[in-house]
Formats: C-alpha cells, structure tokens, sequence
C-alpha cells in the first residue's frame, strides 16, 4: 500500500512538514482534512493514551472528509514527517481515479471503529 500511495502523491503540492516533537493536529480542534504520512513516523493518542502509530502510507483524520467537526485524537510527530492534505475535493477526484483509495481509507475507519469498540467493551467490562 505505500508504494501505491507514494505513486498517487508523487509530487503532490499540499505537503504540510511536521517537525519532530510537533503535532499536526490536536484533539478537539476543528478540521475538515485527511492527512496521508508520506514519510516519517507520528502517533496518534486520544486523551494521552497512545492508540496508533503511523508510517508512511497511513491515513489519518479520515473522519474529517465525512463529518468536518473536532479531531477525535492528536497527532503527533517521533520524526521529521510529511503528510500530504486531501480536502473533500481531492478525495473525491482520488476516489474516482484510483477506488482502491477509496476501500483503503474505508477499511482504516472499520478498523479503528473496531478497535474503539473493543477498547469500549474492554473498560465497562473492567
């Protein structure tokens, strides 16, 4: 999968760098982008609880192509990173040029929904 994103974001011009130690987005600020790491590694907490790290290929703020509103998490940059933004125009254009896209972020949001979910039923049943 990250070769097939590296080919699609090539020489995309809306590289947003994110310097080691920075964020890139916080949880509870407003957006309305999805972000692809193209390169480096960030992780991804909610409420100071690491949930995920990221590496090149990987979607986040998927969400906010839905439902533009409150990130649910905050990114944040281990290494130097670059992340390509994808406002709903370009998602759509991607989705229409390459649907693996397309299936690719659906199945990222399945699994964090999952996760969520078993993360959920894990704590009330503690």
């Amino acid at each position: 999968m990250t070769m097939i994103f590296s080919a699609l974001f090539a020489h995309d011009p809306n590289i947003v760098r994110v310097p080691a130690g920075a964020k890139l987005f916080d949880e509870g600020e407003e957006g309305s982008l999805m972000y692809v790491l193209t390169l480096g590694k960030a992780q991804v907490s909610v409420k100071d609880c690491i949930v995920e790290t990221l590496e090149p290929g990987s979607v986040v703020g998927e969400v906010s192509i839905v439902a533009p509103g409150p990130h649910s998490a905050t990114v944040f940059a281990l290494t130097d990173c670059e992340f390509v933004a994808v406002d709903e125009q370009r998602f759509n254009f991607l989705t229409q040029q390459a649907p693996f896209f397309a299936t690719s972020v659906m199945r990222t949001l399945a699994e964090r929904l999952r996760n969520t979910s078993c993360a959920l039923a894990t704590a009330e049943a503690t």
